[in-house]
């Protein structure tokens, strides 16, 4: 992943919610199937896809359905991408895509029904289209002493 996808990422958690912070993880774990795709360090991809999944899979509250399922389709997950780097054969990558990409957009699909706030509090606020360059927008951060933490 590049510098400016893990800005993007980092610039979205600062803002996001709870349902959000899920959709941030499933667009994660898919950035990381096309870089162990597309890249020549398909090993530390892999071990970034695994580490998506296990934070989605903790995330859940089984005390409620669908969790359990969920959790079910995480494991399944997890053992295709093992597999794909066992055999060193990324297509098999294919699969966790089939599973994932439905589960993100069921989320999008009700990520405004959750009006919670931002699970970070304290983060960084962000402004975009305050600079305008001749083919871009700028977006600009308001820097805080204590970004993140509360004393």
């Amino acid at each position: 992943m590049n510098n400016e996808k893990k800005q993007e990422f980092t610039r979205r958690v600062a803002q996001a919610n709870s349902t959000e912070m899920v959709i941030i993880l499933y667009d994660m774990t898919l950035e990381y199937i096309e870089d162990a795709k597309n890249s020549n360090d398909f090993h530390a991809a892999i071990g970034h896809i695994q580490g998506c999944l296990r934070e989605l899979m903790a995330s859940l509250n089984c005390e409620y359905e669908p969790a359990p399922a969920m959790k079910e389709l995480y494991r399944y997950c997890i053992r295709r991408v093992g597999a794909s780097e066992a055999k060193n054969d990324a297509s098999i990558l294919d699969e966790v895509v089939n599973v994932i990409v439905p589960l993100r957009d069921a989320y999008d699909k009700i990520k405004d029904v959750n009006t919670s706030g931002p699970v970070m509090g304290n983060s960084q606020e962000v402004y975009a289209g305050l600079t305008y360059g001749r083919n871009d927008v700028t977006e600009n951060y308001v820097e805080q002493s204590n970004r993140g933490f509360r004393a």
